[in-house]
């Protein structure tokens, strides 16, 4: 298919590009940027006069409930989100059933969401077997199945020598590792931020130097191994002090937050509202709009959904037995663009720019792929969007299966209008 997206704005943070131009998409491919190939005609043309263009979004963290948890999610649901959301390429967590320590787990994900001819799927492998923190994984192999990185997902590893071996196990071969820094034993039982929201709740309290005595011992195991580390979703001002540090050190880190607790703190969970049940916990209002700080620093790489659809049955329950968890596929780039309209200090070009770059080439250059850019020869994974539109968060209007967000009843900014994935109109609304 010959595609011709016109008198769109492009926004490309990975080329510098932020103008008016028209894209032009042949074979599955990117063609020419403003000026059309010779003897290009194009079987569709799209009109995105008004609308933004921009690379289709890199989520590092979706849980697409399969194998195992159809019941929450399927694969197809998930995949149908992506686009609507304009989300064109997904890293997805091991914590699947079976858990993904097996190459043909891997392999037979990897060719479920191809069959779809929808989003791209990156599966992580788990970093230790069935996520027990115990034996590690055939690493070599897992890669060789489509594994992008290795990972723990919310499973801690209780003896850190297995850490240290996975570490230089994981630099030996430029492997990735993706941890989630949570002390296992702080706050294991807890469910809420440790303050005075949760008290007065009388919530079990996670604090946050479970998250910060994690970060003390990922970086010294880094400093000894030289491992590539990165670490999913930051909660809080002081373990973003750490992070800070440790890139100023020059340590090989990277680190992602949710979207949701670039808005949200533990006053949101109001009276016990379990759509606000997240793992990790929404923290304070100073750790917000320390994330909000980071995220402008750059100190904070990328931005993800954390989608991790979860049912009714186990959403609409009292906040301390619910799930935690929320869908969020569909939001990330609203999310991102409400974030860049609330930190615009003058014309908007840079800061839209710099959320556009959160999740689309920095989360590509975090995970290692071939994608978040617009450059001549790269994939035609495209998102369109009108940044002015408003949409309201209603269960109905999500393509996921899984409806439960703290912002339902939000209105949003930010409705995606099409998304190309290699070439093919996946999605047009």
């Amino acid at each position: 298919m010959k595609l011709h997206i016109k008198n769109g704005r492009l926004i490309d943070p990975a080329n510098g590009i932020d103008a008016q131009q028209d894209v032009y998409v042949a074979a599955g491919k990117i063609v020419g940027i403003g000026q059309a190939p010779a003897d290009f005609t194009p079987n569709k043309t799209i009109d995105a006069s008004g609308l933004a263009v921009i690379p289709g979004l890199v989520d590092l963290s979706a849980r697409l409930r399969e194998p195992g948890y159809e019941y929450k999610a399927t694969l197809e649901s998930e995949m149908q989100a992506a686009i609507q959301g304009g989300v064109t390429s997904l890293v997805c967590p091991p914590d699947t059933d079976p858990v993904l320590d097996e190459p043909g787990l891997v392999e037979m994900l990897k060719h479920r969401a191809k069959s779809l001819n929808q989003a791209h799927v990156y599966p992580l492998g788990a970093l230790t077997a069935g996520l027990k923190g115990k034996a590690l994984t055939e690493m070599a192999e897992l890669t060789d199945a489509g594994c992008i990185g290795f990972s723990q997902a919310d499973e801690p590893i209780l003896d850190t020598t297995v850490l240290m071996s996975a570490l230089q196990y994981a630099k030996t071969f430029n492997y990735t590792v993706w941890l989630r820094p949570q002390d296992p034993h702080l706050g294991r039982h807890g469910i809420a931020h440790s303050g005075p929201a949760a008290s007065r709740l009388g919530l079990s309290g996670v604090p946050v130097m479970s998250e910060t005595i994690a970060l003390y011992t990922i970086f010294e195991l880094m400093r000894a191994t030289g491992a590539r580390v990165h670490l999913c979703r930051m909660s809080s001002a002081a373990g973003l002090e750490l992070v800070r540090a440790a890139k100023s050190e020059g340590l090989p880190v990277t680190c992602d937050v949710g979207a949701h607790h670039i808005h949200l703190c533990d006053l949101d969970i109001g009276f016990f509202d379990s759509n606000a049940r997240m793992n990790p916990p929404l923290r304070s209002q100073r750790d917000r709009e320390a994330i909000r700080a980071a995220l402008a620093d750059g100190t904070i790489d990328v931005v993800c959904s954390d989608h991790t659809p979860v049912d009714d049955d186990e959403k609409l329950l009292p906040f301390g037995e619910a799930s935690p968890g929320a869908t969020g596929l569909e939001l990330l780039l609203s999310l991102s663009l409400k974030w860049a309209q609330e930190n615009d200090g003058g014309d908007g070009k840079e800061t839209l720019s710099k959320a556009v770059a959160k999740i689309t080439h920095r989360a590509a250059k975090v995970a290692g792929l071939k994608a978040g850019n617009l450059s001549v020869g790269s994939s035609a994974d495209i998102c369109i969007f009108d940044p002015q539109a408003m949409w309201k968060v209603e269960g109905r209007a999500l393509a996921s299966q899984g409806k439960h967000t703290p912002f339902l009843g939000y209105e949003l900014p930010g409705v995606v209008k099409a998304t190309v994935v290699s070439g093919h109109l996946a999605f047009e609304r």
